[in-house]
């Protein structure tokens, strides 16, 4: 071949996938705008003509025999499209302020989802916006959900799975010192990654278990642990090895957060959260910061995982404290479904995309 024909081919390559993935995004967008259109069409002609059950039958019908080789026309799918528009407009009517416009001298009330879905709802597949519809009354969650599908790539198992585990109420929901020991960016960003309690799922694990058995069950099913962690997190090691002045020490978990641009440090606890806990916890990201971080990175935090906390011991542990740190409770569970099992993205897949 000649000089510069792979790197030309390696282009190509490239620019073919990309190609292919705006071709996919431009289909779906499609499709779920037009889903929207016919499910407004719909409550428009019964609020204006009084269509029943009977006619939404009959267009079942009628669309699959003029297009056999389109499969979303079913009877019941239909019924999704006209619940997809109510429940998109009920939800923006709530969440979006109207917007104030002048027609011919006065002034009436309008929102754009009479309109139009938002644009995290057409970047969703059909398949996950049924499941919001379908799992979730409250507005507020649907769309925090949806955001945080198209945000991480979320396949509906994982979208499933985050919504039966209350993802929404335990995000940003740990007690941290960040708002005083980072700068404003980043402590909004560190405090919106943690969550209150951490669920994982251990099925080796027995009840009586120690930390050092958490950790192992923690590490063999890295997978899990990052999807919990959250996108961003670049697992650096276990048992990470400190040599402080002849002195041997060993950080339970170490990570690298791709976003925040900064190691995390770990410390998982079996039993309540105990104030000493803090300035162990000093002591590891003092040592982080001087013999790992470099000139590009932000400072090191810290993350205590305990069985138990008590708020306000934990506050008190943390008011003085200058190191950015958080506390945290986790609960473990077994009940993870072999099928997302089987969906989860690699190792590497979920430490290449940032949050």
């Amino acid at each position: 071949m000649p000089p510069g024909y792979f790197q030309f081919l390696e282009e190509l390559k490239e620019r073919i996938r990309t190609a292919r993935l705006r071709a996919t995004l431009s289909a779906n967008r499609e499709l779920i705008g037009l889903y929207w259109r016919i499910g407004k069409g719909i409550v428009e002609r019964q609020l204006a003509a009084g269509w029943g059950k009977s006619v939404v039958e009959q267009l079942s019908r009628d669309l699959r025999t003029e297009f056999p080789e389109c499969t979303g026309f079913s009877p019941q799918n239909i019924w999704f499209m006209r619940s997809f528009f109510l429940a998109w407009r009920e939800d923006l009517q709530k969440l979006l302020q109207p917007v104030r416009v002048l027609n011919r001298g006065k002034k009436a009330h309008r929102t754009i989802a009479e309109d139009e879905p938002p644009d995290v709802v057409l970047a969703l597949p059909w398949g996950h916006n049924i499941h919001l519809m379908t799992r979730l009354s409250d507005p507020v969650q649907r769309l925090w959900y949806a955001r945080k599908a198209v945000e991480h790539g979320w396949s509906r198992a994982v979208l499933d799975h985050q919504i039966e585990l209350g993802l929404f109420e335990r995000q940003g929901k740990a007690l941290t010192n960040f708002g005083r020991t980072l700068p404003p960016p980043q402590s909004d960003l560190a405090s919106r990654l943690m969550k209150d309690p951490y669920v994982f799922d251990v099925k080796a694990l027995n009840e009586r278990h120690t930390e050092r058995g958490l950790e192992k069950c923690l590490v063999d099913d890295i997978r899990n642990l990052l999807l919990e962690l959250g996108v961003g997190f670049a697992f650096v090691g276990s048992q990470y090895h400190l040599e402080v002045e002849g002195e041997d020490f060993y950080i339970d978990l170490l990570f690298y957060h791709l976003r925040l641009r900064c190691f995390i440090v770990i410390d998982l606890k079996t039993g309540p959260f105990r104030p000493e806990y803090v300035g162990k916890m000093n002591f590891y990201l003092s040592a982080v910061d001087d013999m790992l971080r470099n000139n590009h990175d932000n400072p090191t935090i810290g993350i205590i995982l305990c069985k138990t906390k008590r708020r306000l011991i934990a506050e008190y542990a943390l008011r003085n404290m200058e190191a950015p740190i958080g506390v945290s409770g986790y609960r473990l569970t077994r009940e993870m479904p072999s099928e997302l099992r089987k969906s989860l993205p690699s190792a590497e897949e979920l430490e290449r995309r940032l949050a």
